[in-house]
């Protein structure tokens, strides 16, 4: 069975195709500058070499014809015909309460993402652009939507819920869903293979650390609770995003620097953070300005790193343990240094790390040694192939 996987988002395209036979990738790519004449498309079929072109692609349903042109080139694809794709799996945001688990796509379906659409403006929208534009270039074709905030759904009310009048939850369903769903889910479940035991029985505590980060707590399998709430603002410090933040002092600076609601908005989701603190957002450069004694950068790492240890100290309470420790995306597998810090500042947990093992990059790895109490891994995320595996699922 072959899989096409597809996230599209407001200016983009990113895709890959699943020999679900051995989970093999075929093919990936993506389209970037979705909307203007000078659109760079980039393409990969295995076995082959990669092949960029830039071009004219005013919307998606022509970003999603040209990955189905290059998949099936002569010289650079790797099927003959879309005719031999089984099915599509769109990424898809925000389910809301709707979806708490993976759905083939109908009418009612499209009718629901339509509705979800102010809970996630910036990603939802241009999710259901990407499934339209699919079922119109393959009509014959079963598309399956999986959702970033279905893994979280699991969550129970007491952990869902905020204090706040609950006839607003009712009319509004304003509540914690949590995002980075599926990438928490396989890094969680590819931990437990790592030990050789069921992730039933085990507690886990997933970090997802990018420029967008999350830390989800996975007992028995399930998510109990994850640092994002009704939008992906609310959590850990990331990149560009403020994370936790007192609601009265948003209110207090709105008034003192006369900040309207898209200004307090923009300031929270795009100047703050890391960036906010040091001038930069990419972790790379904060431990480059360390290195050169830049203070503001050396708070941005401690600030970064203790909300961190906060949050895996908060989620080891609401487990009563935890067996395993998972660091995953671009800051999360990439940071020596952060799970260094966050290991030494956790000395009750009796962690030891393998520093050799820590420095490694780019696959599935043990960094603890083998008489710590508490097992610590770096695993590479792959989102993409939970979708396919979801959608093969479903499709079958």
């Amino acid at each position: 069975m072959n899989i096409f996987v597809l996230n599209c988002g407001s200016s983009s395209v990113k895709y890959k195709l699943y020999a679900m036979e051995g989970e093999k990738v075929l093919a990936e790519g993506r389209v970037e500058r979705v909307g203007q004449e000078n659109a760079v498309i980039t393409h990969q079929s295995s076995g082959k070499e990669k092949v960029t072109r830039t071009m004219p692609i005013l919307e998606h349903t022509v970003a999603i014809q040209e990955s189905l042109n290059l998949l099936t080139h002569p010289e650079h694809g790797i099927i003959k015909s879309a005719q031999e794709i089984d099915a599509v799996g769109h990424r898809v945001v925000h389910g809301g309460e709707s979806f708490s688990d993976s759905v083939l796509i109908d009418g009612r379906t499209k009718e629901i993402l339509d509705s979800l659409a102010e809970l996630a403006p910036l990603h939802n929208p241009a999710n259901v652009i990407g499934i339209r534009a699919a079922e119109k270039l393959m009509p014959k074709t079963p598309q399956v939507a999986v959702f970033d905030t279905a893994f979280h759904s699991t969550i129970p009310p007491h952990g869902f819920l905020y204090a706040i009048p609950y006839s607003v939850y009712q009319r509004h369903k304003v509540r914690r869903y949590g995002f980075h769903g599926t990438s928490h889910k396989y890094v969680s479940q590819r931990a437990a293979e790592l030990m050789g035991r069921k992730i039933e029985d085990l507690k886990i505590i997933s970090c997802h650390l990018g420029n967008g980060a999350s830390i989800a707590a996975i007992a028995d399998g399930k998510s109990i609770d994850t640092s994002m709430g009704f939008t992906p603002l609310e959590g850990l410090m990331m990149g560009t995003r403020s994370g936790d933040i007192d609601p009265g002092a948003i209110f207090y600076i709105m008034r003192k620097e006369e900040l309207n609601l898209h200004e307090i908005d923009s300031m929270l989701n795009k100047h703050s953070g890391l960036y906010g603190m040091a001038g930069v957002s990419d972790m790379r450069d904060i431990e480059k300005g360390i290195a050169e004694g830049d203070k503001l950068c050396k708070v941005a790492f401690d600030m970064y790193e203790y909300r961190i240890r906060k949050y895996i100290g908060s989620y080891i309470a609401a487990m009563n343990g935890v067996d395993a420790i998972v660091f995953t995306a671009g800051i999360g597998e990439n940071t020596p240094s952060l799970r260094t810090a966050l290991v030494a500042n956790l000395p009750y947990l009796g962690i030891t790390l393998d520093e050799e093992q820590n420095k490694k990059r780019g696959e599935d790895i043990e960094i603890s040694t083998p008489d710590s109490r508490v097992r610590v891994f770096v695993i590479p995320t792959d989102e993409e192939l939970v979708i396919a595996r979801d959608t093969a699922s479903i499709v079958s």
